[in-house]
């Protein structure tokens, strides 16, 4: 018998119960879903990052935390570490040493979360940000620095209502004026609040401390060598921009795995369903599986049968999961793209090609059992059941 014989009476066999079988390709399709949508979660930020890490940001941060141990904004490092960069320079092709203090500002609303990004007004955004581009108003001045003001990034301004001349108040007693907004970059520039140094460490209680210290090369090539260089002669944390995508990738291979611990349950719960339905169709087809065992029919042939409902049975909830995930992944991409002009996730082919792969996995051990069953029948027997 051709193959494509016996998937035709696979699907026979599943389209004789339509309710039955609709019902645990739902739920298979539910299950399968739900790991695309949890784990195309970190195929998306994985994208963002790479897309857009290499394009922004310093070659090198130095900071006296190291990535291991997370990204910690709270500034710890003392200024006078700019002074030791900028003797460096020469050796070691320093383009520009540029401190920088980070502070989040939140709240329960994710909309009204931002980076304020300080850096000194004199060497402005374009010393670690070289692509940015304004839409309105101005960018940062030297006068800026004791003065205070702020160029806001466009999705920052649009979630915060900020625009050319808002009031932005950054505690009780410390406010500055947005004198400029940035056009459309991308999703991590787009919600910083770019300041001058100065009036962000007042405000954070932070004179004479840093954050990191953001450091371009004159030859980005060189930036292992050099971060290496400069981690052993000022004993402090130097790291490039691969070493920020190897720590975010780290990062979201542990996330990858917690969400598809959760989705696993749905899994077997799937299979499970598909076992049973299949194991019923085999108990209410217990004379048919005889009469061709019967005229001539193998175990062997009964056998591959039985699998090939079950797999059949999954597969086709496994293309409805992954269609229903993409419809999923749509949805929160909208959201984020409100919430941050980011697609937060993405469906990519690795990613369809696992859902797939489960889905037959999942379907060829859920028969196991049932074609088993139906192979060992006793003829006689089952011939004799009403």
């Amino acid at each position: 018998m051709k193959a494509s014989d016996l998937w035709r009476l696979a699907w026979r066999g599943l389209t004789r119960r339509r309710v039955r079988t609709f019902l645990t390709a739902l739920g298979i399709t539910v299950a399968v879903a739900s790991m695309v949508i949890f784990l195309s979660l970190g195929e998306g930020i994985r994208k963002v990052f790479t897309s857009e890490l290499g394009g922004i940001g310093p070659d090198i941060q130095v900071s006296l935390t190291p990535l291991s141990q997370g990204l910690a904004l709270h500034p710890n490092l003392p200024q006078d570490t700019v002074k030791q960069l900028q003797a460096l320079a020469p050796e070691l092709g320093l383009q520009t040493v540029t401190p920088v203090v980070m502070a989040v500002r939140g709240g329960l609303d994710p909309t009204q979360s931002v980076v304020l990004y300080g850096l000194p007004a004199s060497g402005g955004i374009g010393a670690v940000f070289p692509n940015t581009a304004l839409a309105q108003g101005r960018l940062l001045l030297p006068a800026d620095e004791q003065t205070g003001a702020a160029v806001v990034g466009a999705k920052a301004a649009q979630n915060l209502r900020l625009g050319l001349g808002s009031t932005l108040n950054l505690n009780r007693r410390a406010s500055v004026k947005v004198v400029g907004v940035l056009a459309p970059q991308s999703g991590l520039v787009d919600n910083f609040i770019f300041m001058p140094l100065t009036p962000l460490q007042r405000s954070e209680g932070a004179e004479g401390r840093v954050s990191l210290v953001a450091v371009k090369l004159n030859d980005p090539r060189q930036a292992r060598a050099v971060a290496t260089s400069i981690s052993d002669r000022l004993n402090l944390e130097a790291a490039t921009q691969s070493d920020f995508l190897s720590f975010i990738e780290r990062a979201l291979r542990i996330s990858d795995a917690v969400r598809f611990g959760i989705s696993l349950i749905a899994l077997i719960v799937g299979g499970l369903a598909v076992a049973n339905t299949v194991m019923m169709g085999v108990f209410e087809r217990t004379r048919e599986f005889a009469t061709l065992r019967a005229i001539g029919a193998r175990p062997a042939f009964v056998r591959a049968l039985v699998l090939t409902e079950s797999l059949l049975l999954s597969l086709v909830g496994g293309v409805g999961g992954v269609l229903l995930g993409l419809v999923g992944i749509v949805i929160v991409n909208l959201y984020t793209q409100q919430l941050a002009g980011i697609d937060a996730a993405a469906l990519t082919p690795r990613l369809t090609l696992l859902a797939l792969g489960i889905s037959f996995l999942l379907g060829l051990l859920s028969g196991l059992l049932p074609a088993r069953n139906a192979s060992r029948l006793s003829i006689v027997g089952a011939l004799g059941r009403v």
